[in-house]
């Protein structure tokens, strides 16, 4: 009989799950289930940069999820289901009690926020990262952050800790530990009742937490107390030691095998970042930059270890050993804000559109809500066709990716973004093309802190929403980057590689290279640099680069 597996994706607005045929890679049935108090946008304060996520719309979409590609399946797939593996966003911790349960799943903390899960793009902590920065550079021991890429950020684990313990009292005097999403999730399934009993993610761990074996772990007690004394205690309830996914957290609990409608054997895999096995389920190769694109990115590139050696790549977000496949660094980048340059800029020209509609009186309810619904929906397919007939030297207009500040190179959360060389022949495709231009511009940059910090580039392959639906933005791509670009072609990359991960976790597979050779779903289109666009892209490239340290110099707080 075929062996199967379930990879589970977490992402920032849904859930999804496939399940995979282990020879063929078939993907048999999957399934999305969108977050409805995320959706409600319920704990949230986005002027703020506030973004909590309640573990209740984690549990409900695990449960729809595999309840219905089992369903799907059919029960001869359900019963020779052999693991099952998850990836998350993150970094994105929580306060759990003793038990590793979540604060917010308690009574007295279920409508507190600090008590949820912080997602990854809450910036509430940019001055506790400023303090670490600080501290790291300057107190005169370990410099903690030096297999960060020498920056830490506001949307990792240590500095989201520290300002929620700061902010709320009685989540600090409660919390007996902190969890990352891509920990809970196995735990949770695999039926652990002791905190200091979860297998903890080498990816989450090594890239966001400071975690590294040449200090014994998480940084020294002195560190961390150093930078601010209510830390104290803290390291000891974490965590040692870390585990990668080829590893097993557990055996799923007999209570969850009945409510999944699962075998009571299905290994549970240790969890990792979703960009970090969506570079898996790309079929990632040393050298290769693979680029999760959605609402931000997440660049993801594997190097041998004899090969990086003692060399530290400065400004990206970290270099793991194992943190993507076993035997081999991981390096990561990316931008903080990709696909929601786009959605901002779409939701700024629908403001007047939703206001105005509100006070029409010659349409009913009903036909406000589908014409509101197909301009929507419209939008930026056709802003994209008017904006491909532009030449990228015809406007003028040039724009900064910086609207949700800057992950890497040289992670920065203070910084904005910006449009200048507007006249008045501007107009919204002008715009847009220039928008789409910065975030090409935002990946070169990352690129050439690559190249320049002595790490090659082979090749680039794109996954995600974006690379799967805009020609527009993949192809102004490619002629920023002067390289092809190879879209994967698997819908669901990043739950395609935990589902990898799961069949090497599970005993299916012997290693990655059978995964992906057996359960690889191949590449299904190409970008190609046109050189024209190229050679003047990179005329205006330098001008980005000089709008950016202007708007870093002058216009930063």
């Amino acid at each position: 009989m075929a062996k199967y597996t379930i990879g589970i994706d977490y992402g920032s607005d849904s859930v999804r799950s496939v399940l995979v045929n282990t020879e063929t890679g078939d993907e048999i049935a999957d399934s999305v289930f969108y977050y409805p108090r995320w959706k409600e946008g319920k704990y949230c304060l986005p002027a703020e940069n506030q973004f909590r996520q309640h573990p209740l719309d984690y549990i409900e979409g695990l449960e729809h999820t595999i309840k219905e590609v089992v369903a799907k399946a059919g029960s001869d797939a359900a019963k020779n289901v052999a693991a099952i593996s998850i990836d998350t966003t993150g970094s994105t911790p929580v306060a759990v009690n003793q038990e590793g349960v979540p604060l917010s799943l308690t009574p007295e903390f279920q409508d507190n926020p600090n008590a949820m899960f912080v997602l990854w793009k809450d910036h509430t902590a940019v001055k506790e990262a400023d303090e670490i920065n600080d501290l790291a550079r300057n107190w005169g021991g370990t410099d903690f952050t030096r297999f960060e890429g020498g920056v830490y950020s506001s949307e990792w684990f240590w500095a989201k800790i520290l300002h929620v313990i700061r902010e709320d009292e009685k989540v600090r005097n409660t919390a007996h530990s902190w969890v990352e999403h891509c920990d809970w999730i196995p735990a949770l399934l695999t039926g652990v009742k002791n905190v200091s009993d979860v297998k903890r993610s080498r990816c989450a761990a090594g890239h966001k937490a400071m975690w590294h074996e040449s200090w014994d772990g998480l940084p020294s007690e002195e560190f961390l107390v150093k930078l601010d004394p209510i830390l104290k205690g803290v390291r000891e309830r974490l965590f040692r030691d870390t585990y990668s996914v080829e590893e097993k957290a557990g055996i799923i609990t007999k209570e969850w095998a009945d409510k999944l409608g699962l075998p009571d054997n299905v290994v549970i895999g240790v969890g990792a970042f979703d960009a970090h096995l969506g570079a898996v389920g790309a079929e990632i190769k040393p050298y290769y930059l693979c680029k999760v694109m959605g609402t931000s990115t997440c660049d993801i590139l594997t190097a041998p270890k004899e090969d990086v050696g003692d060399n530290l790549v400065q400004g990206i977000c970290g270099q793991v050993d194992g943190s993507v496949l076993p035997g081999y660094i991981g390096l990561e980048a990316g931008q903080s804000a990709f696909g929601d340059v786009y959605a901002w800029f779409k939701r700024l020209l629908m403001w007047p559109v939703e206001n105005l509609l509100k006070e029409n009186k010659t349409l009913d309810k009903e036909a406000k809500h589908q014409l509101l619904q197909e301009m929507s929906d419209q939008l930026i397919p056709v802003l994209s066709k008017e904006a491909d007939k532009i030449d990228p030297e015809e406007s003028g207009v040039l724009a900064l990716d910086w609207l949700n500040g800057r992950r890497t190179p040289d992670a920065n959360q203070n910084l904005k973004g910006a449009i200048t060389g507007l006249s008045l022949g501007s107009n919204a495709p002008r715009i847009f093309r220039a928008l789409v231009e910065a975030t090409a511009f935002g990946s070169k940059a990352i690129v050439e802190r690559f190249i320049s910090e002595g790490v090659r580039i082979d090749g680039v392959i794109a996954l995600g929403g974006v690379a799967k639906k805009s020609d527009l933005v993949m192809q102004i791509l490619s002629d920023v980057l002067n390289k092809p670009i190879l879209v994967a072609a698997s819908e669901q990359a990043c739950a395609l590689g935990s589902a990898m991960a799961a069949a090497v976790a599970g005993g299916v597979h012997p290693d990655f290279e059978t995964a992906k050779s057996k359960m690889g779903g191949g590449m299904e289109k190409e970008y190609k640099p046109n050189p024209e666009s190229a050679s003047k892209y990179e005329k205006i490239y330098q001008k980005y680069l000089k709008l950016g340290q202007f708007i870093e110099k002058e216009l930063t707080k």
